[in-house]
């Protein structure tokens, strides 16, 4: 439950949160209307497109929507369990997603397709690296399933019924830094355009290198 997660789970779900809600406003704004993160509307744009027998979005939306699972499955691979813990590759898989935003860059500055797809592959990577601890679900790049809980649990208090409050606080705290990188994310386009992106990407790198060296100096201390 959300009341055993340790506090660096809660920093990093708030600040993945945050630069899922950047890539997704600025990808939004600048290619397209073309949300990144938000695979439910983009499922049901393809069923619409699919009617219509539009070859050109039918190809879009899929390419989008493949992308994102290729990055949950570059996650699979690095980091090989579903299971919140310090000491796992989250080091790596964060250095992937900067990489990945960085090449994005440029690719939606010559207005390519690519550009979107890679950064699908940045969100679908981190949104899988953040899922399941102690039976507490995350999800950074999406908060459809955190007003949900939200709404069960003012239900359950309404009928004073008993209410995980720590649970309630992750979703209000996800919400909320979704909603900031969305803000963040619009300003900084329209002044800088795609180039808003290297932010999500600096912070990722960043901590990545931070979270690999602080693994690194703990191994070598429990290696005899």
């Amino acid at each position: 439950m959300a009341a055993r997660l340790a506090t660096w789970v809660w920093a990093g779900a708030a600040a993945l949160a945050c630069v899922a809600g950047m890539v997704n406003v600025v990808g939004y704004l600048g290619f397209e209307h073309q949300a990144i993160t938000h695979l439910t509307g983009t499922t049901s744009l393809l069923g619409a497109a699919l009617a219509q027998g539009n070859l050109r979005s039918i190809l879009q939306l899929a390419g989008m929507l493949l992308a994102f699972v290729l990055g949950a499955v570059l996650s699979g691979l690095l980091i090989k369990d579903s299971v919140l813990q310090l000491g796992r590759r989250y080091g790596v898989a964060l250095a992937f997603e900067s990489a990945l935003l960085f090449l994005a860059v440029a690719l939606f500055q010559q207005g390519s397709f690519l550009g979107p797809l890679l950064a699908a592959v940045a969100i679908g990577l981190q949104n899988a690296m953040a899922t399941t601890y102690s039976g507490a679900i995350i999800r950074t790049s999406h908060v459809s399933g955190m007003f949900t809980d939200l709404g069960i649990s003012m239900g359950h208090a309404l009928r004073g019924l008993p209410v995980d409050h720590r649970r309630l606080w992750l979703c209000l705290v996800i919400i909320t830094a979704f909603l900031a990188g969305g803000v963040a994310g619009a300003l900084l386009y329209a002044h800088w355009q795609y180039q808003a992106l290297y932010l999500p990407a600096v912070l990722t790198g960043t901590t990545g290198i931070i979270y690999g060296v602080y693994r690194h100096r703990q191994l070598a201390r429990t290696t005899p």
